[in-house]
């Protein structure tokens, strides 16, 4: 496997790279001014299970914030810099436990610099993030346009502009919405460098087609090999990219533990609200992470015992009521309204 050979790097209390589980990330989307909006934001990530949480830092006042926000947290924080060296300097000052920067935008070679010493002094990783949208204009005009080969030649440059100046503390990112030029450019620079990998589909859009490109752009990498942490970038509340990155790991066999929820897509014998049902059982089991088990949600009682014997355990909606099943054993009868209650009540005391 490539991702074994990558390097490993120290971020706060998490490692990446080197074989390491892979590590799931977001960002969070309030004012990082806003200390009080930021941490309860944080906290919500970590309780869905976020490993790392990166934060935008455009200001003075974002950079002094982390400081407060870090003591008020227990996974590692990133910040998130453009254009100002300056705020990189600060960010790492004030705790950020990484920096995400693209030493292009960020000025002369002094100003990269500066950035650099002050990372290696306190041995901050930075991680070298390339996105399709910011290649250098000798670049495009090298490749005629936005290519996966311009995206690996563009981060490489940049990793090479920090490795000058005696630093190799890095993570790479490269990022495109174009999903198969994203998966073709990973393809292309797991073979060129040991540094690991933050991988994503970048401006990937809405829960919906966010999550239908970032399954398939993710997997296609993932299933290589290739990749060491991950974000899912959704237009929408980041808790709903948690919960996409761990089923994404969970379905290629990446990620043990948790629950995975199967339903029944519903039809016309469905006499129960099976869909409002089933979304309240997904979010109630990410409180049961400690297990490791399959919950099924199945619309009738016809057929729902014979398609939950599979699963650990189910509950089968019928006309106003509903039956529990444990690997396909029907164990009670409740009515519809305690279905959700009485699956809960199992799990907390299952193994007991």
């Amino acid at each position: 496997m490539i991702r074994d050979n990558t390097k490993k790097i120290q971020i706060g209390t998490k490692t990446i790279g080197g074989g390491s589980p892979i590590m799931i990330q977001s960002m969070t989307n309030t004012k990082t001014e806003d200390v009080h909006a930021t941490v309860a934001q944080i906290l919500q990530l970590e309780a869905a299970g976020c490993d790392i949480i990166r934060c935008a830092v455009p200001t003075m006042e974002a950079a002094k914030a982390l400081k407060e926000i870090k003591s008020r947290i227990h996974i590692p924080l990133v910040a998130d810099i453009h254009f100002d060296y300056r705020l990189a300097i600060a960010a790492m000052e004030y705790g950020a436990d990484k920096i995400r920067i693209n030493p292009g935008n960020i000025g002369s070679m002094e100003r990269v610099k500066a950035v650099v010493d002050v990372a290696k002094e306190r041995n901050i990783p930075i991680r070298v993030g390339v996105n399709s949208g910011s290649l250098e204009k000798p670049i495009l005009e090298k490749y005629g346009k936005v290519t996966a080969e311009g995206i690996v030649e563009s981060a490489l440059q940049k990793v090479k502009m920090i490795e000058d100046l005696g630093y190799d503390n890095l993570v790479i990112s490269i990022k495109s919405s174009d999903v198969k030029m994203c998966v073709h450019a990973h393809e292309l620079i797991a073979g060129k460098t040991k540094y690991p990998l933050h991988v994503g589909i970048t401006e990937s859009g809405t829960i919906t087609s966010g999550n239908i490109k970032s399954a398939i752009g993710l997997g296609l990498i993932l299933n290589q090999g290739i990749g060491d942490t991950i974000r899912v970038s959704l237009t929408g509340n980041p808790v709903e990219e948690i919960k996409s990155a761990k089923l994404i790991l969970k379905t290629l066999g990446l990620r043990t533990g948790g629950i995975s929820v199967v339903s029944c897509p519903t039809c016309g014998r469905t006499e129960i609200d099976l869909i409002g049902l089933a979304e309240r059982v997904e979010t109630m089991v990410t409180r049961y992470d400690h297990l490791n088990l399959k919950v099924a949600v199945m619309g009738c009682v016809v057929n729902g015992p014979g398609e939950a014997r599979e699963a650990d355990i189910g509950i089968a909606g019928g006309k106003g009521e509903g039956l529990l099943m444990k690997h396909g054993e029907i164990i009670k009868k409740v009515p519809e309204e305690q279905l959700l209650n009485v699956l809960e009540e199992e799990l907390k005391n299952w193994g007991k």
